[in-house]
């Protein structure tokens, strides 16, 4: 199965793309990063295999890549309409496959809407598997930038510290979008911390996206209108949300997936994180050679992690924590 097609979701006409080799496997949804930035071309770039083991819906959210249109309004872009939605998408899931319960799956963004979409109705999902966790990006944010500064002064990259000074992250400055954009992104970049250890530039990720056959010319142009649109409406409660605080437990079992070079959403934070919630098992599982996007990045390592611990309801291959 491969398809493309829309479904009208509490009240918006949604886009999404299923995979998969066997229809009666499991069902999984995943949720992208972003805000705003769907992932299936990178699926099509850096294949995850995932289709071998689940019936993969790669769902593209309200005001995101191909469910964006201008008739969407900021007023509706919230946290509370996001899980709402993501509820919808599995309701529709469950209902076409026959399933009573799914996956789910988070990347980045997609990991805190994930979360919160299992503390509101745990009993539609098997498990909840969190890829660059999101849990308190605030200090994630202000952890990444103290690091930036430090490695860029060691190599006495003086243009890369003058641009970061522009913005004073460090004491307690607000985390613009101009510098999440900006200086962070180029920074994260050029360190190999950022998306992944070998993306040099947004360029690449640009370049991704154009080259995916699964979008016409102009669901490439809404790409990049949906993912400034979204990331204006959603980053200020990504960044203000602690899940520590807000979600001590969930009622199914968790599993992480946090590259090691991860500082767009810090890996120490997501520790930190796993250790905190209570749940009917829990995992963490560090991938060495990845920084935000293990899921890309080491696939196989992920894939094995999916088949011997997650669909076996096991925590047999995860870290000590």
């Amino acid at each position: 199965m491969n398809e493309k097609f829309f479904v009208e979701i509490n009240g918006s006409k949604q886009g999404m793309f299923l995979q998969s080799e066997n229809t009666e496997n499991p069902v999984l949804l995943y949720l992208h990063g972003g805000p705003g930035s769907p992932e299936i071309a990178f699926a099509e770039k850096f294949p995850t295999g995932l289709e071998k083991l689940f019936t993969v819906c790669w769902w593209e959210q309200r005001g995101s890549g191909i469910s964006y249109n201008r008739k969407i309004t900021q007023k509706e872009m919230t946290l509370e309409q996001m899980v709402s939605d993501a509820i919808e998408v599995t309701y529709y899931l469950r209902n076409r496959f026959g399933k009573e319960k799914i996956y789910i799956m988070g990347h980045s963004w997609g990991s805190l809407l994930g979360v919160l979409t299992v503390k509101q109705q745990p009993e539609l999902f098997h498990a909840y598997i969190g890829i660059g966790q999101v849990a308190q990006q605030e200090r994630s944010e202000r952890l990444a930038y103290t690091y930036m500064l430090e490695e860029f002064s060691k190599s006495n990259n003086k243009k890369m510290i003058r641009q970061l000074k522009k913005f004073p992250i460090e004491t307690g400055g607000d985390i613009s979008i101009k510098y999440l954009a900006g200086a962070r992104s180029e920074g994260m970049n050029k360190l190999g911390i950022g998306v992944m250890r070998s993306m040099l530039s947004m360029l690449d990720f640009v370049a991704i996206v154009l080259r995916y056959k699964g979008y016409t010319l102009g669901e490439k142009f809404k790409f990049s209108q949906g993912s400034s649109f979204s990331l204006k409406c959603l980053c200020d409660c990504m960044i203000q949300m602690d899940l520590i605080e807000q979600v001590p437990c969930l009622q199914v079992p968790v599993y992480i997936f946090q590259g090691r070079h991860d500082y767009q959403a810090s890996y120490v934070v997501a520790r930190d994180f796993v250790t905190a919630i209570k749940a009917p098992i829990k995992g963490f599982y560090t991938f060495e050679n990845s920084a935000h996007s293990p899921c890309f990045e080491e696939p196989e390592k992920m894939w094995n992690f999916l088949r011997v611990d997650v669909l076996q309801n096991q925590v047999s291959l995860s870290d000590k924590i």
